[in-house]
């Protein structure tokens, strides 16, 4: 506590059992003499009491270095003795007195500045305490917002983890409703194959058959024609006859032979339509087949993103437990400085 509190605190406490103006003024300045090492003067006794007029401390302090001097003086009363002798041993008192005074006076001050120097030692004690404390409270509040930082980082990774966990069973169940889909395409695919190469292979008998009632048909058409032009040399009186006969006979002849085109033209139409087909569902199988694989690929990528996930979070454990055994190893770091003495300056151990 600095002097000039203490001073005030011991003049308050004066007030209260000294009433009177001039015995509080003398009491001020034996404890600012005898006490504090302070010589007193009007008007700091005036700044320290400030009660009655300026004449007040003036009287009071003439009185005191009255009684202190009446106090101080020696006096040698015996009946035997001359008043020289007397007087030369009053002095003689008065000196060793006053060197006894002076001896004790710089004493006193040897042991002021001792105690001044302790206290300044003990001043500066607590004030790297006080700085040691304030790290120790910084580096708590610092822990606890890491650990707070932590356990937030903590919650959004099982966040995350819970989203991924749930994403990928939405991607499995959907790989699985893909891969059912794909096998009940393919299975369509083999039937419509099965159907298709039926159908060809009929259309092709077909074809075959067609072909070969046209080229019977030619054939024949062909023998007729030249059995027609042998006998036509011998038919030309009945040239009329015959040319009528042979206009019905080619007449006949171009309608099946138009007739066996359509047909054909019909058939390469429909193995056509079936190509289309097979064209179409070979192009959708193809589809299926990039849409299966990036299923997959999407499923290992939620497998390697789960794993970093589960990382991240075994991480954030580990740093949240060594925050909180760094905080258990540190359990001073809260407590309040309410203590008289001073403390001695401990070392601190930092764990990393």
């Amino acid at each position: 506590m600095p002097t000039e509190t203490k001073i005030h605190a011991d003049i308050e406490a004066l007030r209260e059992h000294v009433p009177e103006t001039q015995d509080l003024y003398r009491e001020v300045c034996t404890i600012l003499f005898f006490r504090y090492g302070i010589t007193p003067t009007a008007n700091k006794l005036y700044q320290y009491v400030r009660k009655g007029s300026m004449s007040a401390p003036a009287e009071a302090l003439a009185k005191f270095w009255e009684d202190l001097r009446e106090k101080s003086r020696v006096r040698i009363e015996h009946p035997d003795l001359p008043d020289t002798l007397k007087s030369a041993a009053g002095e003689l008192v008065a000196a060793l007195w006053s060197q006894a005074q002076s001896a004790a006076q710089d004493s006193l001050e040897h042991l002021r500045s001792e105690v001044h120097s302790a206290v300044l030692k003990a001043q500066t004690a607590k004030d790297l305490a006080d700085s040691e404390r304030a790290a120790s409270l910084l580096e708590r509040d610092q822990a606890l917002h890491t650990s707070k930082t932590a356990t937030d980082r903590v919650l959004q990774l099982e966040r995350d983890l819970a989203s991924e966990s749930a994403g990928k069973m939405a991607l499995v169940s959907q790989l699985e409703t893909v891969v059912r889909q794909q096998t009940a395409h393919e299975a369509a695919l083999v039937e419509a194959r099965r159907d298709f190469a039926t159908e060809l292979e009929k259309h092709r008998q077909a074809l075959k058959y067609s072909e070969e009632r046209f080229e019977a048909s030619e054939t024949r058409a062909l023998l007729e024609i030249d059995r027609e032009r042998t006998e036509s040399a011998k038919l030309q009186k009945e040239l009329a006859q015959g040319r009528q006969h042979q206009q019905h006979a080619e007449e006949r002849h171009r309608k099946e032979f138009a007739q066996l085109q359509g047909e054909l033209g019909g058939a390469l139409q429909k193995a056509g339509m079936l190509e289309g087909m097979l064209q179409e569902l070979r192009t959708r199988c193809l589809q299926q087949s990039d849409e299966l694989q990036f299923l997959r690929t999407r499923v290992v990528e939620a497998e390697a993103r789960k794993g970093l996930a589960e990382q991240d979070l075994t991480a954030c454990r580990e740093l949240v437990v060594r925050l909180e055994e760094k905080l258990q190893q540190n359990p001073k770091a809260n407590a309040p400085d309410n203590e008289a003495t001073i403390p001695r300056k401990r070392t601190r151990k930092t764990n990393t």
